[in-house]
């Protein structure tokens, strides 16, 4: 036999004379099955009868495929353990419910201030439309008479919001539909914001609606309804500043009867006595509720919330 046939015959009868942790240890380190790796100065094939040598030698101890093994099945364990934890974990990737929960949740708040944050530029173009130079100005001083027979100038409207509505005690139907809705709107302002709303009616007929009548007529609709009146040139000059159109005749005999054609809206004024909107027919009491409100709660700058009418 060759040298290298006589140095393997050698390793092998070494190896079976050693110890079984040294020998697993040793055989892990070096052994391939799939080696063709050839001995220097030898051929493979002893290289291989060498290998097959201690293999056998390896058996024959019983303790060198246990612990090979006991480490390789420990190893893929301990590997698959692994994978299996990251696969539970990332099991419905980047977007699990908590995540998708908390996205809804800041989409929804976006959108929320956004809409409202839109919604008050809105009303404060609305309401700045009638305060630059070159724009027709709806609201200015006057000088009344309430239904108490006290007088009411546009300085007492100051510091509140005021709610302004022109009228006369004699409307067959639309003044009464009117009031009825202006009452509502009143108490769901009133319920939200306090008692920082003023509502006044300026009648359009001072020839028949006295402070007399006007409080008897205001009283049907709401207790904290105002009514204002005077002479027909005062009348005439608020509704020219207000650009309410009237048709009341000038001059009128006792008795007499006659009908009053007039602008049908509700003009909100506010605490430094500026126009900011009109509100139509088309509101209905709980919208015109709203839109008050709204603006009310837009304002930066203190209200009177004491009536001076208690």
């Amino acid at each position: 036999m060759s040298t290298p046939c006589r140095c393997a015959s050698g390793a092998a009868r070494a190896f079976k004379s050693s110890a079984a942790p040294r020998i697993a240890h040793r055989t892990f380190a070096s052994y391939s099955p799939n080696s063709t790796r050839t001995a220097p100065g030898g051929t493979t094939a002893c290289l291989r009868e060498g290998q097959k040598a201690i293999l056998e030698s390896g058996k024959a101890t019983g303790g060198f495929q246990g612990q090979l093994r006991s480490f390789s099945q420990s190893a893929s364990r301990s590997k698959l353990k692994t994978i299996d934890q990251i696969r539970a974990r990332n099991k419905g990737g980047p977007f699990n419910l908590t995540a998708a929960i908390l996205f809804v949740a800041a989409g929804g708040g976006l959108w929320a201030y956004f809409t409202y944050e839109k919604e008050r530029m809105a009303r404060k173009r609305i309401a700045d439309q009638t305060k630059g130079m070159g724009k027709p100005k709806v609201g200015g001083p006057f000088q009344l008479i309430d239904q108490n027979g006290n007088p009411f100038g546009s300085e007492d409207m100051l510091g509140k919001y005021s709610l302004v509505y022109f009228g006369f005690t004699h409307c067959p139907d639309i003044c009464p539909d009117e009031l009825d809705k202006m009452a509502l709107m009143y108490d769901k302002v009133t319920e939200q914001c306090g008692k920082v709303l003023l509502p006044l009616m300026v009648t359009c007929d001072p020839a028949r609606d006295n402070p007399k009548v006007l409080k008897e007529y205001l009283a049907e609709f709401h207790p904290d309804f105002i009514g204002l009146t005077g002479e027909y040139d005062k009348i005439k000059e608020t509704c020219k500043a207000y650009r309410v159109y009237f048709s009341t005749p000038s001059s009128v005999k006792p008795g007499q009867d006659y009908l009053v054609d007039h602008s049908i809206y509700f003009y909100l004024m506010d605490p430094e006595g500026d126009f900011v909107e009109a509100i139509g027919r088309n509101f209905t009491a709980d919208q015109a509720a709203k839109v008050i409100s709204d603006h009310i709660k837009d304002w930066e700058k203190p209200l009177k919330k004491e009536s001076r009418w208690q």
